[in-house]
């Protein structure tokens, strides 16, 4: 998903959250108003002052969060009418109050006033749903004047469902940006690259299943998500999402499985992660800084070039080698231990410092790229960054480690990737990338701890 949906999607949670609240406050004030109060006094106040309700609602309003997103309110796929929407707040705000009352009924009433209990639910129904009809009227407008929020698609099909398909788009935040009969992979490489394509619909649900195979292919390079009408379902077998669009079932290729809520919850651990590893390892990088200075000459730190995730950043490393170390590359590739991969592999590298070889056997070499995390370019786990010469010689199979952020440690690094064979850590890297999960990464972190510390053979 782009940057603009998740920060969209995640926006959610937060403001249903104040909403509830602003819903409980006003409607305390409305039950102790005058006009209120002299219909019928309100005792309850004694017993439960404001900062006390206050509080209460504070504590029972991620109640109605859970419900909420048990109903499907924050499935970040999922398009909705503002009417479907208002239906599930009815649903969640309804269960969360079902809770509130048999918890009050076993447990003796939380305070006296069956009408504050009543007025919330109701007033938590239309805050939520007005801030989520503002929102929505506010993404239109972004997307009308600025693209912010949109997915360019190209279709390729000319039918009655492309037809359908393009009325409706605006409406689910899509901008048609070209059609095609046909796949003309020439003209589609320039429109992916010229029109800045985020996804391929094909609606011809009779296309030769060669030229499906040969699109998805070309997806997955170029990072456009492809979506198609399925009746073409069963000839493909990677991660797949059903979703609605303009009446018709559309099926999505994922190129992984971290899509969504993950990326969003994957991403706040990255940068929690980082900024404690940086604070608690700084004396540790004070250290390594003076042992580099000591050892050799050149500078503490590199900035190296790697590819991830579809663009080429600055890796950082502390230094490990001779100053003049990759210029010297060209001359030590007879010795490549690695024939036939993209990769350059040397047993006792004699361009590694002595120092060098120490950070390298701890992976002390690694921690600068906590910035990196920190910046957005990489995560705490994720398949190993390549250079661009080596991904310039990326065999087809091969690109499936590219639909994610590298990462510092992953699948392969804690599986001895300096001693694996190129493929071999392709296919681990590749089997994250497909089944990704929260557990997965814990496991992985857990893993590369026991790896640095008892067992160098993985390094």
């Amino acid at each position: 998903m782009k940057k603009s949906e998740l920060i969209f999607s995640a926006i959610l949670v937060p403001l249903d959250y104040f909403m509830l609240i602003t819903a409980a406050v006003a409607t305390y004030f409305l039950r102790v108003s005058p006009y209120v109060s002299s219909i019928r006094p309100a005792l309850f106040t004694e017993n439960l002052p404001f900062f006390e309700y206050l509080l209460l609602a504070l504590m029972i309003s991620p109640l109605w969060i859970i419900f909420f997103a048990i109903v499907g309110l924050y499935n970040l796929k999922t398009s909705r009418h503002l009417v479907e929407e208002f239906f599930k707040i009815i649903i969640g705000s309804s269960a969360g109050l079902t809770a509130v009352i048999i918890y009050m009924f076993f447990r003796g009433e939380l305070f006296n006033s069956r009408f504050i209990i009543l007025i919330a639910w109701i007033s938590g129904i239309c805050c939520v749903t007005s801030s989520r009809f503002f929102l929505k009227k506010f993404r239109h407008w972004l997307a009308r004047n600025s693209d912010i929020g949109i997915r360019r698609m190209f279709i390729i099909g000319q039918n009655d469902i492309t037809k359908k398909i393009a009325a409706s788009a605006s409406d689910n935040f899509y901008k048609i940006v070209g059609y095609s009969s046909d796949v003309d992979f020439g003209f589609l490489e320039k429109s992916a690259r010229d029109l800045k394509i985020d996804d391929i619909l094909l609606s011809d649900i009779d296309f030769p299943k060669e030229k499906i195979m040969k699109l998805m292919y070309f997806c997955e390079d170029n990072y456009i998500a492809l979506k198609f009408v399925p009746n073409i379902f069963q000839i493909l077998t990677s991660n797949t999402e059903m979703a609605n669009f303009a009446g018709y079932p559309v099926v999505e290729l994922k190129r992984t499985a971290l899509d969504g809520w993950g990326q969003i919850i994957k991403r706040i651990i990255d940068v929690v992660g980082a900024i404690f590893g940086i604070i608690a390892l700084m004396p540790l990088f004070g250290f390594v800084f003076l042992f580099i200075k000591l050892d050799s000459e050149g500078p503490v730190f590199v900035k190296l070039k790697r590819v991830g995730y579809g663009r080429v950043f600055d890796l950082y490393k502390f230094r490990s080698m001779i100053k003049n170390a990759e210029s010297l590359k060209k001359d030590l590739a007879v010795f490549n231990e690695r024939k036939g991969s993209p990769l350059f592999k040397m047993k006792n590298d004699p361009r590694v410092t002595r120092v060098g070889r120490i950070l390298r056997k701890t992976r002390f070499d690694e921690l600068p790229q906590l910035f990196n995390v920190l910046r957005g370019e990489m995560s705490l786990v994720g398949p190993r960054p390549h250079e661009p010469a080596e991904v310039a010689e990326y065999q087809r199979h091969h690109k499936k480690v590219l639909a994610i952020k590298p990462g510092i440690t992953g699948l392969a690094q804690i599986s001895g990737s300096s001693d694996l064979p190129f493929d071999e850590e392709v296919r681990l890297d590749t089997f994250y990338v497909e089944n990704w999960t929260l557990a997965k990464d814990i496991k992985i972190l857990i893993r590369t701890l026991r790896v640095i510390f008892f067992d160098k053979s993985a390094c």
